[in-house]
């Protein structure tokens, strides 16, 4: 079993994902009940192999006091019907529970994996979301429906369609960024953003905060109870032995990022162009094996944040306690020492205080 901990900094949320290969359906209940005995905030989960929506309802039938989100679901291939139906259902199970992570996905994968024309992402997020509120808004006062934008015109909503109110009616939207583009869409209409894993604490508060405030300004919105919740690259293992091959694999995921083109913004701000630019060519050529050794010591400092497990948490918090409010990452589960682990390590998190991120979020 792997456990995607989500650990926010001052609460504990934890995830789950296995990396490489599709969930075990039938163990999703057992592994979020396990979550919410050792004292977790939450459970997220990524849209890779498994319909997240799905994952979340046997979570959410599993529990009663863990939260659940998304993180994040691919919305563009999803009407907001279609998405604001799931999220409605998965909040009703859940009484209350459920967080609505979105992300956008590259130009390549809307139009060649889910047969779709592209189009800029941040105007359509922004009417993306307000029309997911609008339907909502819909069902639960009564609202006349009506969507009017570039993307969609939705205005039929007749009883038989209509789920109607239910007892937790508000429920979270928080949009997945890399660029100030999205970040300002997030601070104009969701509830939380969620950096990509190269987007390092220097990146987020001095780029993608300020953007969130200026979107926030734009719409005349508090950021009040605002989030930033990612999952940052982390090389972590029982040993220091054990760590050596974690930290091979990362500075790997570091040179792929650094060759695409839509992180390219993360690594400019560290001063690292050329490096971007040179495993761009490499990864071209699919020279695949070559990328990881341009990746320095001092690059993989910046990006990552290395221990064994019974120090990862202090430097998680260390990194990441002035820059996000929660933040996640990959453990493994074997026995009841892992678990016990596991608990100690929510235990500390959860002692961490909000304050200072949620000012600096606010301005």
């Amino acid at each position: 079993m792997m456990l995607e901990t989500l650990l926010p900094l001052g609460k504990v949320d934890p995830g789950l994902r296995a990396p490489e290969t599709p969930l075990d359906l039938a163990s999703i209940g057992r592994d979020a009940r396990l979550l919410e005995e050792l004292g977790y905030h939450g459970l997220v989960v990524e849209e890779t192999k498994d319909d997240p929506f799905i994952i979340m309802a046997l979570a959410a039938q599993a529990t009663t006091e863990l939260r659940l989100g998304t993180s994040v679901a691919i919305a563009f291939p999803r009407s907001p019907a279609v998405t604001a139906m799931s999220a409605w259902t998965l909040q009703k199970l859940s009484r209350g529970r459920f967080t609505l992570g979105l992300g956008t996905q590259v130009k390549a994968h809307i139009e060649r994996r889910f047969g779709m024309s592209w189009s800029p992402a941040g105007p359509w997020m922004r009417e993306y979301v307000r029309a997911v509120r609008a339907i909502w808004d819909c069902w639960q006062n009564g609202t006349t429906l009506d969507v009017k934008g570039s993307h969609y015109s939705i205005n039929l909503m007749v009883p038989l369609f209509n789920p109607g109110p239910i007892e937790h009616p508000g429920i979270p939207i928080q949009i997945a960024a890399v660029n100030a583009v999205m970040s300002q869409v997030a601070g104009e209409v969701a509830d939380g953003l969620r950096p990509h894993p190269v987007c390092t604490p220097s990146y987020i508060e001095q780029v993608m905060l300020p953007a969130v405030r200026a979107g926030a300004a734009k719409s005349g919105r508090s950021l009040a109870g605002f989030q930033v919740c990612m999952k940052p690259l982390v090389a972590a293992a029982a040993t220091e032995a054990e760590l050596v091959p974690k930290v091979h694999d990362v500075r790997a995921r570091i040179a792929f990022y650094a060759s695409t083109p839509q992180y390219r913004a993360a690594f400019v701000h560290h001063g690292l162009t050329d490096l971007a630019d040179k495993l761009k060519l490499l990864s071209r050529a699919q020279r695949w094996e070559e990328m990881p050794q341009h990746i320095s010591d001092e690059v993989l400092h910046t990006y990552v944040t290395m221990g064994t497990y019974d120090t990862i948490a202090d430097r998680l918090c260390e990194r990441y306690g002035d820059a996000v409010t929660h933040c996640e990452f990959s453990i493994p589960v074997k026995d009841a020492d892992d678990k016990n682990r596991l608990r100690a390590l929510a235990a500390s998190i959860q002692s961490r205080s909000l304050d200072k991120v949620q000012r600096k979020i606010s301005g």
